[in-house]
């Protein structure tokens, strides 16, 4: 027995065992094992909760913000819309008002065009 040399079974076997051993050990040493792994995982949820809650509530914060700039900026739109309109009619009224002034000062001028042409007349 003294060149016994182990045979493939006996190296199966024993390296059957060898991890049957770490298996053991990894078993052992589990932090599932550990009484304080609960309460760590427990924290662990609770802030993934808090974290989620948190993101939930600015997306609402972001997407009420943004409601209210598109709000305002339709508000300032319609002003502007509103604004362009009145200068527009003020202008035309403008306009009308000087073509008026135009064709009453026309109006006079011809009338006093006439009056020296009938006055000239009335002289021969």
């Amino acid at each position: 027995m003294k060149n016994h040399e182990p045979s493939f079974a006996d190296r199966m076997n024993a390296a059957a065992q060898a991890r049957q051993k770490q298996l053991e050990k990894a078993r052992a040493s589990a932090p599932t094992n550990d009484p304080e792994f609960a309460k760590r995982q427990a924290a662990r949820r609770e802030a993934a909760a808090a974290r989620e809650v948190r993101a939930a509530e600015r997306k609402a914060e972001k997407l009420a913000e943004k409601t209210r700039k598109a709000e305002e900026q339709a508000a300032r739109e319609a002003e502007r819309v509103r604004a362009e309109k009145a200068e527009q009619e003020r202008l035309e009224a403008e306009e009308a008002e000087r073509a008026a002034r135009e064709i009453a000062l026309a109006a006079e001028q011809k009338a006093a065009r006439d009056a020296r042409y009938a006055a000239r007349k009335a002289r021969r």
